[in-house]
C-alpha cells in the first residue's frame, strides 16, 4: 500500500469512528489515538485488545526497524509504512509521497499545519526514566544515574577530569557548539559524520552540544582523532541501548554529568547538564535538550505539542536558574508563532537575538540547505542558544555547516500531482545547521 492510500485510509477510519472518554496508548507501535478510534490503532491497525508481545503479522518474516520512527516494518517493504522513510537498504530520502498538494488539501492549506512532517519520530518512549535520579560519585563530582536506561553510569570510559593540555591554561576564548547531527543512517553517515569532525577540528570548541546521536553516530565520533581531546557525558554501553539521545563534551575539566527527565514528555525528552571548571575563570554550567517534536498526523493533523513544549522549556529554565553562568543550546523544536516567546526570566537572553538582531537565524531553512530541496517549504529557527551569565561576555555566534561535502550528491524520489520525479541534491552534514558561541570572560 502507497503512503498516500495508507494516510487516506487513517483518514478515514479516524471519520468513522465514534467518540470515547479518553485518548488510548497503541500496544503495538504506542501511537497515541484519539477517543473516537477505540477498535484499532491509527496508525498500525492493531486491535486494542492485541498485546504489546504479538506482532500485527501472521507469520515470522524478518523486518527492518524505520530509522525515522523505528517501527518494524516487513522486509518486503521499501518505505516505512508510518514515516514513509526508506529501508536502510535504499539511498532514496523517505516522505516521498508526502506531496505539497497531498498535504494542503489535509491541512486546510494552512502551511504551518505539516511542519512536523518532517520531524518524525512521533513515538513514545517505551522506557520512560524515573523522574528522581540517583546520584553516584565520579572523580569527586556527582553524577546523576536513572535506573531504568542508566544514561549516567560509574565508567571508566566517562572521563571527567579534562584535557591535560588546556587543564591549567588561561582560557580567553571560550568556544560552545550547538548541532542537531541528524539520526537519518542511511543517508551517507559516514561522510556526513566525518564533515562534522572537519568542522570541530576547524573551529576547536571547547565544549559541545549534541543532539540526535544514535548508537552508529556514537561509535564513529568515538573512533575519530578529535575525539579523545574530549569528555562525554555519555558512556558507550549506555549509547548502545538507546535509540537517539542528546551527549555532551568538554575539553575542560568537568565536576559532573547529570541527565533529567522532562515531566511531561511522551517522546523520552530530557535534560542533560554538566558543570565544567574552566581554567582560571568561574564555574560555568553547560545544557542541551531536544524538546519536544512537532509530529501532526491524522485526522487533525494538529499534533504539534506546543503545550509540551513551553512547559519543557519551562523545567529547564527553572532547573538551571539557580547558576550564575549557564549555557543552555539545543534544538528546541521552538516556533515563535506557535509557542510564543521562549520564557526566559531575567538575566537570561536569547543570543542570536542579542548579537544577530533583525536576521532571521533559521537553523532548518530548506531553502538555504539544498539537500532539503523537494521537502515542503519550512524555515524555523529550531536551534538556539540560551545564556545567563554574571562573570562572561557574548563574543560571537555563527552558524556552521551550511556547505555541501564536495563530490557528494544522493537522489530523491518525489511524487508530484502524480507524477514520480527524481532529484539529485548534494549532501550536507546535517538537515539543520549548528550553532557556534564564542564567550570571553568580564
Amino acid at each position: 500500500m502507497s503512503t498516500t492510500r495508507f494516510l487516506r485510509l487513517l483518514t478515514t477510519l479516524a471519520m468513522s469512528s465514534s467518540s470515547s472518554s479518553s485518548s488510548w496508548s497503541c500496544n503495538k507501535c504506542t501511537f497515541l489515538n484519539s477517543p473516537s478510534q477505540k477498535l484499532k490503532c491509527m496508525i498500525c491497525l492493531t486491535p486494542v485488545s492485541v498485546p504489546s508481545s504479538i506482532s500485527i503479522s501472521s507469520n515470522n518474516e524478518p523486518k527492518w526497524a524505520c530509522k525515522g520512527c523505528t517501527f518494524l516494518n516487513s522486509y518486503k517493504n521499501s518505505l516505512c509504512d508510518i514515516c514513509g522513510t526508506r529501508s536502510p537498504s535504499s539511498s532514496l530520502l523517505g516522505f516521498d509521497e508526502l506531496t505539497d498538494s497531498g498535504l494542503e488539501n489535509n491541512n486546510n492549506n494552512n502551511p504551518d499545519c505539516s511542519v512536523g512532517s518532517v520531524f518524525f519520530p512521533l513515538r513514545r518512549c517505551s522506557k520512560r526514566k524515573a523522574m528522581d535520579d540517583d546520584v553516584i560519585e565520579v572523580d569527586g563530582g556527582s553524577v546523576a544515574r536513572s535506573e531504568s536506561l542508566g544514561l549516567m553510569k560509574k565508567n571508566k570510559e566517562i572521563d571527567t577530569k579534562g584535557v591535560a593540555s588546556e587543564s591549567g591554561t588561561l582560557i580567553s576564548c571560550l568556544k560552545i557548539l550547538s548541532y542537531n547531527v541528524w539520526f537519518r543512517e542511511d543517508l551517507e553517515l559516514n561522510l556526513r559524520m566525518k564533515a562534522i569532525g572537519h568542522l570541530i577540528q576547524l573551529h576547536s570548541p571547547h565544549l559541545i552540544c549534541f543532539q540526535e546521536v544514535t548508537p552508529e553516530i556514537y561509535v564513529i565520533f568515538s573512533k575519530s582523532n578529535w575525539w579523545k581531546a574530549y569528555s562525554c557525558s555519555v558512556s558507550f554501553d549506555v549509547a548502545q541501548s538507546r535509540a537517539y539521545f542528546c551527549m555532551l563534551l568538554s575539553k575542560v575539566g568537568v565536576k559532573s554529568f547529570s541527565c533529567k527527565s522532562f515531566r511531561n514528555s511522551i517522546m523520552g525528552r530530557e535534560l542533560s547538564v554538566a558543570e565544567v571548571e574552566v581554567p582560571g575563570r568561574k564555574p560555568l554550567v553547560l545544557a542541551t535538550s531536544h524538546l519536544e517534536s512537532p509530529c501532526p498526523g491524522p485526522p487533525k493533523w494538529d499534533q504539534m505539542f506546543s503545550q509540551e513544549r513551553v512547559e519543557q522549556a519551562r523545567e529547564a529554565i527553572e532547573i538551571l536558574g539557580a547558576n550564575t553562568n549557564v549555557i543552555f543550546g539545543g534544538d528546541m523544536n521552538w516556533d515563535d508563532k506557535l509557542d510564543g516567546k521562549f520564557p526566559l526570566p531575567d538575566k537570561w537572553v536569547d543570543v542570536w537575538e542579542v548579537l544577530k538582531p533583525g536576521d532571521s537565524g533559521f537553523t532548518y531553512d530548506t531553502k538555504a540547505n539544498p539537500m532539503l530541496s523537494g521537502n515542503r517549504t519550512l524555515q524555523k529557527r529550531l536551534d538556539r542558544i540560551l545564556c545567563r551569565l554574571d562573570d562572561y561576555k557574548l563574543g560571537g555566534i555563527e552558524m556552521v555547516g551550511k556547505e555541501a561535502i564536495p563530490g557528494l550528491s544522493h537522489v530523491k524520489e518525489k511524487k508530484v500531482r502524480g507524477e514520480i520525479k527524481k532529484l539529485e541534491l548534494p549532501v550536507l552534514p546535517s538537515d539543520h545547521f549548528g550553532l557556534l558561541l564564542t564567550l570571553s570572560p568580564k
